[in-house]
Order: structure tokens, then C-alpha cells, then sequence
């Protein structure tokens, strides 16, 4: 037993020649596996970055990262570290935690990635809700690029992305907001399945290249129609679409509510069942118990319920 405890016991005198502070960096590098990204994280410059993995690397008597392309790869030393360091870091911060009060006017900036054909639903009532709160907020709205989300939400970059509910891996949470649902838009009055499948369709989409989210879905079922036009906005669809008395465009409900509908346009409920659009909120899941982030996904929340 007094082996165990003497193993046990803190050699205060060591921290003297210890820097603390270069250890959330060594977790941020293992888990980005960039400098720059772990830079940003940390709120400082790539440079002072690579200056503080010197000083570790001189501390622990290894090189714990290699370059491999563009990724920092870890060292097998320090892939036996990371967890221990996570866990006594984590420790800390819970420490810390226990004694913080959320203030809520530390909140300064506000920052989501959300597509533009989104962005009308959720800002508005969102810029709405948070000035009602008196808080002294910069919001910042950014186009989405599915591509950089992740990233872009581990490094902090953004605090939200706000994007139909889709898998972006197992370290990104998500949060229903609002539900929508496919109509049509046309110049007739009735239509039938069959009417749908065969008339021209004007799709849209962001994406250079991709099937649509619509025919995804008419293809589970084996079912096609065809597109004559694919565009990047729905108001530029609805504007064409007013030109050709033959053409559908398929369209969200909430999204439509947005636009000045055209007289000569008709909207039909859709003649084929398609599944409940779900738009919500995606977080880094490292941010779970983030005061801040509790905070600002909480009133969020408030706003869409």
C-alpha cells in the first residue's frame, strides 16, 4: 500500500520546469491533425503554434507529430499519451467549470454555415429572438460548403451549421429546428401522378454535379421524371417556370412562403409521396457541455419550438 501511494504522490517540483499550457495544443494537433486548424482552435497564430510544438517536443524528448502530406500524423508515443492528457485536461476543465457562472452577455459573435435557400426560414426569427434578449451579438451568416463543415465546426470556426439533417460523421450532433415538406408549383389546376412523371421538371441545386434530394427518393421507388432545366436558386426556377406552361418545379413549402409567387402559378400538393424535410442545427459533439454552447443552442431552440 505505501508503494502504491508513494507511486501515486505529486512531484510538485517538476511543473517548475513544466509549461501546462502546451498540452491543449498537443490535443488539438492529435485531433486535427493539422497545425493550423489546432491554431485557430486556440485562438493564436500558426506560427506561435509550431513554435509551442517545438517546446513540447524539446519537453517530452520525442517528435509526437510527422508530416504525411498534409496531416500531422502522431508519433506512437504520442498516440500512448492522448488519452491520459485528454482525461487530466478534462479534469481540469470540469474543475474549472464547477466555479464559472454563465453570463450570458459574454456572447459576443454568433457564427453558422447555412445554404442560402435555408437561410430566409431560420434568420429572421433568429437575429429577432436574440435582440429581444438585449445581448450585444455580431451575427455572421456564411454559405455552407458541406465539404468544410466538419472542419469548419472543429476548429470553431463556425458555431452552427444549419443544413437539411444528414450524417456528417459520429463527432457532429444535430437538432431538429423546423420541418418542411415538398409542393408543386405549375400552371395547372389538377394533376395526376402520371401528368407529374411525364411533364419537364426544373430542378434545383447548389451542387455542380448530384441527384437532387427529390429524385433520391423517386428512386427508391423506382420512379424518374425528367429535368429539362437544373438551376442554383428557386427564385430563378420560379421566374423560368412562369415562362413554360408545361414545367414543374418541386419546391419546400417554407421555402416558398418566402417568394412572391407569380398569378399565373398554381401550388398542388405533391402527387407522390416524398419523406418530412427535417432542417436543423449540427454542433461539434466536443462543445456537449459547453456553457456557451449550451447557452446559444438552448435559445435556439426557444426560437424553432
Amino acid at each position: 500500500m505505501n508503494l502504491i501511494h508513494h507511486n501515486r504522490k505529486i512531484d510538485l517540483s517538476i511543473f517548475h520546469h513544466l509549461d501546462i499550457n502546451l498540452y491543449p495544443l498537443f490535443i488539438a494537433i492529435y485531433e486535427q491533425k493539422s497545425i493550423s486548424k489546432a491554431a485557430q482552435m486556440l485562438y493564436v497564430s500558426q506560427s506561435a503554434a509550431s513554435h509551442a510544438l517545438q517546446r513540447l517536443r524539446q519537453q517530452l524528448q520525442d517528435d509526437l507529430f510527422v508530416r504525411a502530406g498534409a496531416k500531422m500524423l502522431p508519433t506512437p508515443f504520442a498516440e500512448q499519451i492522448y488519452h491520459p492528457i485528454s482525461q487530466a485536461l478534462f479534469s481540469i476543465q470540469n474543475i474549472s467549470q464547477q466555479r464559472q457562472q454563465f453570463d450570458s452577455s459574454m456572447v459576443k459573435t454568433l457564427k453558422i454555415a447555412v445554404h442560402d435557400e435555408i437561410e430566409p426560414i431560420i434568420f429572421p426569427r433568429l437575429i429577432q429572438h436574440f435582440n429581444q434578449l438585449n445581448l450585444d451579438i455580431q451575427f455572421q451568416s456564411f454559405r455552407l460548403d458541406r465539404k468544410t463543415a466538419v472542419a469548419d465546426l472543429a476548429a470553431q470556426q463556425i458555431d452552427f451549421v444549419i443544413d437539411l439533417q444528414q450524417n456528417y460523421g459520429d463527432k457532429i450532433q444535430f437538432q431538429t429546428l423546423v420541418q418542411d415538406y415538398y409542393v408543386l408549383c405549375t400552371h395547372q389546376n389538377h394533376i395526376t401522378a402520371d401528368d407529374f412523371f411525364s411533364a419537364p421538371h426544373i430542378g434545383v441545386s447548389s451542387r455542380r454535379e448530384g441527384i437532387l434530394l427529390e429524385d433520391i427518393h423517386l428512386s427508391k421507388k423506382k420512379q424518374n421524371r425528367q429535368i429539362f432545366l437544373r438551376c442554383q436558386h428557386y427564385s430563378t426556377a420560379l421566374q423560368i417556370l412562369e415562362q413554360y406552361p408545361t414545367a414543374m418545379l418541386s419546391i419546400p413549402k417554407g421555402i416558398l412562403s418566402h417568394f412572391q409567387i407569380p398569378k399565373k402559378l398554381n401550388v398542388l400538393d405533391y402527387p407522390v409521396d416524398l419523406p418530412i424535410l427535417n432542417i436543423g442545427m449540427f454542433w461539434y459533439k466536443d462543445l456537449l457541455e459547453n456553457s456557451r454552447h449550451l447557452f446559444l443552442r438552448g435559445e435556439m431552440i426557444k426560437i424553432f419550438t
